[in-house]
């Protein structure tokens, strides 16, 4: 395997990659070489306009953990970061308080608006990022492209008895950073995603790759808002690479992040099976045609192979590169069968 396209989101699908890129190195990733290229399709839908600067979570995440950035700790945001902006804005109780950016951070962020204000769309913004991040390290071999150069943001509909309709819609970003998922979402809804289009060389590499990988990130407000950017399903349905999908459900719930809270706004069962099944089989018109699960849930591989998916039960949880690399290669080989 040459060409290898990742659909991302933000934590757990960088330390997919990660790991993916370590095996890979390693040589211990079967059937893959050595100089391959991974291709990784991000999320932008939970991209938010903060003190006047475009914030893009999930590509930052993915090109600050590839390229050595990231804080290790709390797996977002710059390593070593300081907080004098963030606290002089609060000084001058300037909103939202709750969305912190880090003194190092905002440089990206600056960077970002000033080419976006100066014409250029997000995928050569992403790009230029990356010359910093990425290249030094992996040249051409990695590639970081945003699911759209449109404007889609995802919002979720929570229970509010003071508000006329009984509920009100905050931003992504307002849910999980400031409620911390802590209430019941009602609905997600994601603005301007029908409207969009694939950004730059996303649908091609997916229909030339020869390998598709879905990591464990979140099938509703990661990698459900990439599936759901027209043209990308379709391009899924017509590769003819395999597609495989690995489990963020270990166990009947999340490892990290909101995942069962997501799922259950849309009614899907929060399992692992639930999961595969709901991305479903490409012989049945879903995307995948295999589907990892942990080892606690291996009594649910039956169910998703009734499913029309080949599925395997191994260790999912990322703890490091090797355990990770591991589970990459558990994907590949799941689907070379």
């Amino acid at each position: 395997m040459q060409n290898i396209t990742v659909l991302s989101g933000g934590m757990g699908g960088a330390r997919f990659l990660q790991g993916l890129l370590h095996g890979i190195a390693a040589g211990s990733v079967p059937g893959v070489a050595a100089d391959a290229t991974v291709t990784v399709v991000a999320n932008t839908a939970d991209d938010i306009w903060v003190h006047g600067l475009k914030v893009c979570p999930d590509l930052d995440t993915v090109m600050y953990t590839l390229g050595d950035g990231i804080d290790p700790e709390r797996g977002w945001g710059r390593r070593e970061e300081t907080w004098s902006t963030k606290d002089e804005l609060a000084a001058y109780g300037v909103e939202p308080t709750w969305f912190g950016l880090g003194d190092r951070d905002i440089a990206t962020h600056l960077v970002r608006t000033q080419m976006l204000d100066a014409g250029y769309p997000l995928s050569a913004v992403t790009d230029a990022l990356c010359q910093r991040w990425l290249t030094p390290t992996f040249g051409d071999r990695l590639r970081l492209l945003p699911m759209s150069d449109d404007r889609v943001e995802t919002h979720v509909a929570i229970a509010d008895p003071e508000a006329p309709s009984g509920r009100r819609v905050v931003h992504f970003q307002e849910y999980w950073v400031r409620l911390r998922a802590s209430v019941p979402a009602e609905m997600v809804v994601v603005v301007g995603l029908e409207d969009s289009s694939p950004g730059p060389g996303v649908i091609d590499a997916i229909t030339d790759a020869d390998l598709v990988v879905l990591p464990p990130s979140n099938p509703v407000v990661s990698v459900g808002t990439i599936l759901g950017v027209p043209r990308v399903r379709e391009a899924l349905a017509a590769t003819s690479a395999p597609v495989v999908g690995l489990s963020p459900i270990v166990g009947g719930t999340h490892v990290r992040g909101m995942a069962e809270q997501m799922l259950t706004s849309i009614g899907v069962e929060v399992s692992a099976a639930g999961v595969g099944l709901h991305y479903g089989a490409r012989a049945n018109g879903g995307v995948l045609d295999g589907w990892l699960v942990d080892q606690v849930d291996a009594d649910q591989v039956e169910r998703v192979e009734a499913g029309g998916l080949a599925c395997r039960a191994v260790p999912l949880m990322m703890t490091d590169p090797d355990a990770t690399a591991a589970m990459a290669a558990a994907a590949v080989e799941l689907v070379a069968r």
